[in-house]
């Protein structure tokens, strides 16, 4: 399996400390925040890996990261011309998927869970897998509505919830997930979602999930990165 790190968009929620260069490139704890995900993918067994972001500081990434020697991985890059949404940065990678299934690590997400097991039985299935982890705050991410161990959908930024366990930013796909992006229109933020992707599978009867044990953040806020600081110092409350 192929591992796919996407740290495009503008990162406008940290101005002005996205002012001079990529959230992904600020520091968590003692690294760089492109680090963890990388980490995670190397742990996960993963040494195929792309890395998408954005064309205002791409060669950053590759200054930090080279070849990915340091960390026994084989990266590549693809440039996001402009911020068109999850999805869209996703569809980039599919000359380097290259019919291969993939494991999708959104570059701000920050958890403690092994990924090698899921990995490895994901590997040569089909449909798709993503991981939830509930939250106090759903509203800030897609949100799952399960019942009898199955997901019935998913729901953008809800101003209602219908649960409190959010679709975190690790996903796993088989090659069919080119397509769906293909068949996608922008939402009313103008960009292609990767809800509407989920939703594609969820549709088929073809998603999975798996709830992550350990704990979980995004780092695309000044509240949540001071979260993942925390935590990943050990001092933060879970």
């Amino acid at each position: 399996m192929k591992g796919i790190i996407l740290a495009g968009g503008n990162g406008t929620r940290l101005a002005p400390l996205t002012k001079v260069t990529n959230k992904h490139l600020l520091p968590i704890y003692d690294k760089p925040m492109i680090y963890y995900p990388l980490e995670v993918m190397r742990k996960a067994g993963i040494e195929n890996i792309l890395i998408v972001s954005g064309k205002g500081h791409s060669g950053h990434f590759l200054n930090l990261l080279g070849s990915g020697k340091e960390f026994g991985a084989r990266l590549s890059y693809e440039v996001q011309e402009e911020a068109g949404g999850i999805a869209q940065a996703l569809g980039l990678a599919e000359d380097f998927a290259d019919g291969e299934n993939i494991a999708v690590i959104l570059g701000d997400n920050v958890f403690q869970d092994n990924l090698a097991s899921a990995v490895k039985s994901f590997d040569g299935q089909k449909g798709a897998k993503i991981f939830l982890k509930q939250v106090h705050d759903p509203h800030r991410f897609g949100v799952a509505e399960m019942r009898d161990g199955k997901i019935l959908s998913i729901e953008e930024k809800p101003k209602n919830p219908k649960s409190d366990f959010a679709v975190t930013g690790i996903y796993m796909y088989d090659a069919r997930v080119f397509n769906a992006i293909k068949m996608l229109k922008p939402s009313g933020r103008g960009e292609l979602e990767i809800t509407d992707v989920n939703n594609f599978y969820i549709k088929e009867n073809s998603m999975s999930y798996e709830i992550l044990k350990g704990w979980w953040t995004d780092a695309g806020t000044f509240d949540s990165l001071l979260r993942a600081n925390m935590l990943v110092a050990g001092k933060g409350n879970i």
